[in-house]
């Protein structure tokens, strides 16, 4: 059984038995604990750390571990109902809107009930994170001289030198800001760049994390049309003469949700286009390392050909190891990037040291390598399971593009069909799934889900949750 649930389980069992103790009488040993559930002593030692945590049990180093006194009676609840006027009356003299909808990143992050096949996560499944060498990065990174102090807030020379090295071009560690995780550079890539009220360029579709961080700044998200070659660039033109926007989000690699890779003839033109405009692209380049097998040689970042500076891009090491493994990079060439510094530094301070040195302990070991090809060929082998038995199960649903890389396939479903619906019942039949809704700052021009296989735990569960997604289409057709 997994380490996580054998935790969850004992700390169960012994929340259950605590009222055989009197406070502060001692529960049994650990290694009684060890052999009367035949667990390992971390196991133990996790679950009555859960225990603790919950004021349930106190823990005293040589002596065991005993019932806590009982707790004390909650206070009455307070009266929170002003906070309403006050909220709505400061965001009345908003430009636009700051309030902030979750809902499409919390689809990724939530996990399902237990017995749901999730084809919503957002994160490779367990099975597939680099654990134990992340493990031995974090131990070997905590012995390196002068780990637990404070680093430079721009992070720390060497890995900033490995991302601008991961970029190419002529990007140079000077320019590249080591921040914590992906969503975090793309905060402050946008609260740099436009002022509250200001009208942003984004894809359509595109991802729901990115309209959110808009939204909550105050932005104006606008939509520009995605087709199987990425942006379009005659629509962006459009765009920027129409809005005057000074700002374009895309990400040029496997898009998300789409799976576009934009066309070699397209890169140039979306940078001639927004240096023409007088604007910035924010380019995000976040599963540039979980490519396919058979996806062939890979564009290189736009930041990596743009000597102008009109790329602010945003890479990251999230995707391809742990959602807790937060080490992400920020680009920028010009005086943008003292502002991107300025921003980062009064937000977060800096990224903790014990996490970057972990992460250069991790990219510089063999097991990195040896991790992106495994995950490169397991993520095929899902893709082609994916789509084999969507074609068999459901051939109704529209997969106009397989792609090569990333970690979903986008699918439209047939006119008339309600997507929320169609979510529903396979929620019901076991399976979450994602809604496009989410994914489009404006009107959808059709209803699509999103299917990740990233997170389940194989093969065979992607064919279950495929065969009950059948019964939820049966349902609501």
């Amino acid at each position: 059984m997994h380490e996580r649930s054998s935790v969850g389980e004992l700390a169960n069992q012994l929340r259950q038995e605590l009222n055989r103790y009197s406070p502060g009488g001692k529960l049994p040993s650990s290694r009684s604990l060890v052999e009367r559930f035949r667990v390992s002593p971390v196991t133990v030692s996790r679950a009555l750390a859960q225990l603790a945590a919950e004021g349930l049990v106190v823990t005293r180093p040589g002596a065991g571990a005993f019932r806590a006194a009982a707790r004390a009676a909650a206070a009455p609840a307070g009266d929170t109902s002003w906070q309403e006027v006050v909220l709505s009356a400061d965001s009345a003299a908003d430009l636009v809107p700051r309030t902030v909808d979750a809902s499409g990143v919390l689809a990724t992050l939530a996990a399902p009930p237990p017995g749901v096949v999730e084809f919503t996560g957002g994160y490779l499944h367990p099975s597939l994170q680099p654990e134990r060498a992340m493990a031995a990065a974090l131990s070997r990174a905590g012995r390196r001289p002068g780990a637990w102090g404070r680093p430079p807030v721009e992070g720390l020379p060497e890995l900033r030198e490995w991302f601008a090295r991961d970029i190419g071009g002529a990007v140079t560690a000077a320019e590249v800001l080591v921040t914590s995780g992906g969503q975090s550079a793309l905060t402050t890539a946008l609260r740099a760049l436009a002022p509250p009220g200001a009208p942003v360029l984004v894809e359509s579709p595109t991802y729901p994390g990115m309209l959110a961080i808009a939204r909550a700044a105050g932005l104006r998200p606008v939509p520009v049309p995605v087709d199987a070659d990425g942006v379009r660039p005659e629509l962006l033109a459009d765009a920027f003469r129409a809005t005057g926007a000074r700002v374009f989000v895309c990400q040029p690699l496997f898009q998300n949700p789409t799976g576009a890779v934009l066309a070699p003839e397209r890169r140039p033109e979306v940078l001639r286009i927004a240096r023409e405009s007088g604007a910035f692209v924010i380019e995000d380049d976040f599963v540039r390392r979980l490519v396919h097998e058979d996806a062939g040689p890979l564009p290189s970042p736009l930041a990596a050909a743009d000597p102008d500076g009109v790329v602010v891009h945003v890479g990251s090491l999230t995707k391809a190891t742990s959602p807790s493994f937060r080490v992400s990079a920020l680009a920028a060439r010009g005086p943008v990037l003292e502002r991107l510094r300025a921003i980062q530094i009064v937000d977060t301070f800096f990224v903790p040291r014990p996490l970057q040195e972990a992460a250069l302990e991790l990219v510089g070991s063999p097991a990195w390598p040896r991790h992106l090809r495994a995950i490169s060929g397991e993520l095929k082998t899902r893709r082609d399971t994916m789509t084999a038995a969507l074609s068999l199960e459901l051939p109704e649903l529209a997969l106009p593009h397989i792609p090569s890389g990333g970690y979903h396939l986008w699918l439209r479903l047939p006119e008339g069909l309600d997507e929320l619906a169609f979510t529903a019942a396979a929620l019901r039949a076991g399976v979450a799934i994602t809604p496009g809704r989410p994914y489009f700052s404006a009107e959808p021009p059709a209803a699509h889900v999103r299917l990740s296989f990233a997170a389940v735990a194989g093969v065979g569960e992607i064919v279950e949750g495929v065969r009950r997604l059948r019964t939820a289409w049966d349902e609501v057709r």
